[in-house]
């Protein structure tokens, strides 16, 4: 077995210190602080603690800055869950964030053995290595937590123009590329270190450079997004109808005006127009006075099941189209396994009393011959659902929301970044309504064409762009993600010091190491 290089930065001590900062750094970089340099240094940071250390010390490394990270950058969760299930969900991503720091560490050690001279594999690797955790923590367990991707940091970064390139997974990619390369002198410190420092100030230079990908618009389409600000948690006290009239007397100032669509968020009403002859009667009198389809929502039985669903509702046709939510939140809109988990907390699991079933309904509302996307919160954060609308033909997104149990925290601006890189990354006008705020209409170059504050009733009317060519992320889709974490796990495969890859990555390091490129 060939001898492992290593070389430790930072004693133990101070990298769990180092950790620790660098998570806080790294949530500094997201809304509401929005500092978007400060994760680029996080990073830095984790990646200077995790050089030389083995499996234990890159577990402890990554479980402190996962830790620290998580639990400053989803402590809104706690007005809604409570403390305890908020710290379960902190460890369990602290834990995910641990073990994916334990490859990198190993790629630290490992490569440079085999390919001393490929100066630019280890960043390669080390960034795939990360986009292959986040890849793998946005769909498991029961469908992921896609929450705090590094590349949602820079949604108003000189690096937003990459979104439309490569999507979310592969800002990410460039971001820790870059950061590799900045870090990769410590990890051997030679004479050429200045010539080597030259390399990532290019990188720099050549990313915020690149143009965003322009998409042509093809036409208009004037849109009011109402925001009620009614008493839509799901702990608040309210009177029967509370909800819907709250967000009836938000819309009648928008009432008569020269319409194309009506938006209402998630959580607008108190029960379904599909079993309620009463919100029937008001979704009709929105839309016939509207002279425009109302977009709306309500909580639908249909086949003994429960769905978070958007209704497209015409006036004198009652609902014409449907979308039920696809990604509904475990353990808070949904407890899987419930049988499983409810002996060990049965009080917080008996809070989630109604369990939402994942909608299969195609994500496209036709509106007047316009297809839209449509979402429901917590879709916004799943790739491949927005993906979906686009490539079904979808010209503008509706993004609707409800963020009434997380108060004043960074939850809504947090959420409303992640629409804006969508609307990068897709080329398309994204309209984001909420119950409470923010809602937003952003273009689709991600400039903010209106927005509406916090806890406030309001209205916005604006002509949005629509647009039907597609980005090459949009073409790309996790295609990139996949392709770049596969390579980057198969190099580290190759490199590990045992057999049967020991063997063949020796007998291939001094011929790779000579002739690559890189």
């Amino acid at each position: 077995m060939p001898v492992v290089a290593r070389r430790v930065v930072l004693p133990t001590w101070a990298a769990l210190a180092s950790a620790a900062v660098a998570g806080l750094l790294l949530d500094a970089g997201f809304p509401d602080r929005g500092i978007w340099p400060l994760p680029f240094v996080g990073v830095g940071i984790i990646l200077i603690a995790l050089i030389g250390r083995g499996i234990g010390g890159a577990l402890l490394v990554g479980f402190v800055g996962g830790g620290s990270f998580y639990l400053a950058h989803i402590q809104w969760a706690s007005l809604f869950l409570g403390p305890l299930p908020m710290s379960a969900l902190v460890v369990l991503q602290a834990l995910l964030f641990a073990l994916g720091c334990v490859p990198i560490a190993l790629a630290y050690r490992w490569v440079p053995r085999v390919w001393p001279d490929a100066r630019l594999l280890l960043p390669l690797v080390v960034a795939g290595l990360w986009i292959l955790r986040e890849a793998l923590t946005s769909s498991w367990p029961y469908g992921g937590f896609s929450w705090g991707r590094l590349a949602m940091s820079q949604s108003e970064s000189p690096f937003k123009e990459l979104f439309s390139w490569v999507g979310i997974s592969g800002v990410s990619f460039l971001m820790v590329l870059l950061i590799a390369l900045v870090v990769d002198p410590l990890r051997q410190p030679t004479p050429s270190r200045l010539r080597r420092g030259i390399l990532p100030v290019l990188v720099v230079v050549v990313l915020v450079t690149v143009p965003g990908w322009s998409v042509p618009t093809v036409g208009t389409m004037r849109v009011a997004a109402i925001q009620g600000n009614g008493p839509a948690g799901y702990f608040d006290d309210r009177d029967p109808g509370a909800l819907l009239a709250a967000q009836y007397d938000a819309t009648l100032p928008v009432l008569g005006q020269d319409l194309d669509v009506v938006l209402w968020p998630e959580g607008a009403t108190d029960r379904s127009p599909l079993e309620d002859a009463d919100t029937a009667a008001v979704f009709d009198r929105i839309s016939e006075q509207a002279g425009a389809p109302l977009v709306g929502w309500a909580i639908t039985q249909r086949g003994g099941l429960t769905y978070n669903t958007q209704i497209l509702w015409n006036a004198g046709d009652g609902a014409v189209d449907l979308y039920d939510k696809r990604h509904p939140v475990p353990f808070g809109e949904y407890v899987p396994d419930r049988g499983f988990w409810r002996p060990f907390a049965p009080e917080l699991i008996d809070l989630v009393q109604r369990d939402y079933t994942p909608g299969s309904l195609d994500p496209i509302f036709d509106i007047d011959g316009v297809p839209a996307g449509v979402n429901i919160c917590f879709d916004i954060a799943d790739d491949q659902v927005l993906r979906d609308s686009v490539l079904q033909g979808a010209q503008v997104i509706f993004a609707a929301s409800n963020n009434a149990d997380f108060g004043r925290t960074d939850q809504s601006a947090q959420q409303l970044a992640i629409a804006r890189i969508r609307a990068l990354e897709l080329g398309r006008t994204v309209v984001n309504v909420s119950t409470v705020g923010l809602t937003a209409i952003v273009g689709p170059d991600g400039r903010t064409v209106a927005e509406l504050p916090w806890h406030t009733p309001g209205s916005i009317i604006a002509d949005v762009e629509l647009a039907q060519s597609l980005t090459p992320a949009a073409l790309i889709g996790r295609m990139l993600e996949w392709l770049l974490a596969g390579l980057a796990a198969g190099v580290l495969l190759v490199a590990a010091p045992w057999r049967p890859f020991a063997t063949a990555a020796h007998r291939l390091g001094p011929s790779v190491g000579s002739s690559s490129a890189v």
